[in-house]
């Protein structure tokens, strides 16, 4: 079989897959999430492990610097890659929110001004509402925004809500499920297909 490269995303995310992976006997010997080595290699070499900020990981994909990558569908929306989305690993299940401050509204006769680490989604959702919105993009602390009058109001994962919660911010409407996904290259599908079908078969197999 031909060898395969594998982006994993780095993150809360990233321990559960590498136990998925065990479950499937592919195992990087001297992998822990806290190295300083970005490359890894399972026994046989028939797998190379790149392990990346999960922004980044539809990137590698989809330009096939990597044949597939396991992320979260945020990532993948945000990216907007052209790449075949294959499997949900049912890992990492969140929500994306759309939040503010307690009894607003999202009125639709004015601009909105949203702030997000995730400017893509945030106008595509606002698009199909055919509301008109301004994005901030933040790359932390984005429950700030609307009690500094930065925002009016943010789009963002929630897990628990408890972030929100404590800065007095509630749920005014939910956008979309997020989980981690596996993804994969267009052209790897085509010329590494034997490898690849067997890889998500054994992947199916151990997601059971």
């Amino acid at each position: 079989m031909e060898s395969i490269t594998l982006a994993l995303a780095k993150g809360r995310t990233a321990k559960s897959t590498i136990a998925l992976l065990e479950k499937m006997n592919i195992e990087f010997e001297d992998f822990h999430e806290d190295s300083r080595k970005l490359i890894f290699y399972n026994n046989d070499k028939s797998i190379k492990l790149l392990f990346v900020k999960a922004v980044d990981v539809p990137t590698y994909v989809e330009k096939g610097a990597a044949d597939i990558g396991i992320v979260g569908k945020d990532n993948i929306l945000e990216a907007q890659a052209d790449v075949y989305e294959m499997l949900d690993l049912q890992i990492g299940k969140c929500q994306f929110v759309v939040a503010g401050k307690q009894n607003t509204e999202l009125g639709t006769n004015q601009t909105l001004t949203i702030a997000s680490k995730y400017p893509n989604i945030t106008k595509k959702h606002f698009q199909k509402k055919r509301q008109t919105v301004e994005t901030v993009k933040l790359n932390g602390s984005v429950e700030l925004a609307p009690l500094i009058g930065l925002a009016d109001f943010i789009v963002d994962i929630v897990e628990t809500g408890t972030t929100l919660k404590e800065n007095g911010l509630v749920i005014l409407e939910e956008v979309e499920a997020i989980s981690t996904r596996l993804i994969v290259n267009k052209a790897s599908f085509a010329t590494k297909s034997a490898s690849i079908q067997l890889f998500i078969e054994k992947l199916k197999e151990a997601l059971e």
